[in-house]
């Protein structure tokens, strides 16, 4: 169980925890936080102190005085970042007393984070529903559209949770890609197996062909053209990544993914090119019902061939 907020969910969003040292040299815990976060004004964090924004796990506010070890823990509202609007629609495809069921736009992050906070599906959703304990059951990559499930109620979350750490959900993506010049169909269907790591620090996840594969998608063929090919996903498992790293690894790299097979330089997001990836289908046996799910986006790749 996570330790509960004693702050409310605000505007969608809900409080952050902060773990402070009950030892060291600073007098306070302004005095830790204000070191901690050195690239803010000093100023401006102790006067939230001044307004009783930043509180103890019971709830009471603490002061600029406050002695470090009066409190293990603090709870506080982030200072909302200044957003570029991501000019896409959250879909809702299904809801009822446990799932929402949305088509997620490119662009879209799942959760907050970095320089989203209210341009993210979370947020927006929970002040869409307003239902504050809305929280996601898996995630997306920002740059990936389509199917994203949530949980409504903290008392069957953890059911439907197990449902993906079990790998008992049937995933199914399509994506798009450039076609190779010595592009085959006759290789396809075909199981591709890597072995994927994330390393702390960097943005991408490493491939080493040394070690026993943790990964595994089943890929096939949709279409195929001159310019493209369109391919089916099937993962088994669910690394970061991972689809991005396989389709690469096979000479298929995501049109218009500027992490595989070669990182390029950050650019602001360009509307008009998003990554050629779709998560078009759920399937599961629902945990509390028995009954068998299925779900579907309502979204397409707009660069796969016509069929």
């Amino acid at each position: 169980m996570g330790m509960p907020s004693p702050l409310p969910v605000r505007d969608g969003v809900g409080a952050t925890r902060l773990h402070v040292p009950l030892t060291g040299t600073w007098p306070t815990i302004a005095d830790y936080m204000v070191e901690r976060f050195f690239h803010l004004d000093p100023e401006r964090l102790l006067v939230r102190f001044d307004r009783g924004e930043i509180v103890a796990r019971d709830g009471t506010p603490l002061r600029r005085d406050t002695p470090l070890g009066a409190a293990e823990f603090v709870w506080y509202y982030r200072e909302p970042p200044v957003e570029r609007e991501i000019p896409f629609t959250v879909e809702i495809l299904h809801q009822d007393e446990h799932l929402v069921v949305v088509d997620k736009p490119h662009f879209l992050p799942t959760t907050p984070g970095g320089k989203y906070l209210q341009n993210s599906t979370l947020v927006r959703l929970r002040n869409r529903l307003g239902i504050p304990d809305l929280t996601p059951i898996h995630r997306l990559d920002r740059a990936t559209a389509g199917l994203l499930m949530f949980s409504t109620r903290p008392a069957t979350r953890g059911a439907y949770q197990l449902l993906f750490e079990n790998r008992r959900v049937e995933k199914v993506y399509e994506a798009v890609s450039a076609r190779p010049a010595d592009w085959d169909a006759a290789r396809y269907p075909l199981v591709y197996r890597t072995h994927i790591e994330k390393r702390r620090g960097e943005v991408r996840v490493q491939v080493d062909a040394t070690r026993e594969p943790n990964s595994e998608t089943l890929i096939d063929v949709i279409a195929a053209d001159d310019r493209v090919v369109h391919t089916l996903l099937r993962p088994h498992s669910g690394k970061m990544h991972q689809l991005r790293v396989h389709l690469a690894g096979l000479g298929l790299g995501i049109l218009h993914d500027g992490f595989y097979p070669e990182l390029l330089p950050e650019q602001p997001d360009d509307f008009s090119r998003p990554l050629q990836l779709l998560a078009r289908e759920l399937r599961f046996t629902d945990p509390l019902s028995g009954e068998e799910r299925v779900f579907r986006t309502r979204r397409s790749l707009q660069e796969a061939p016509e069929r």
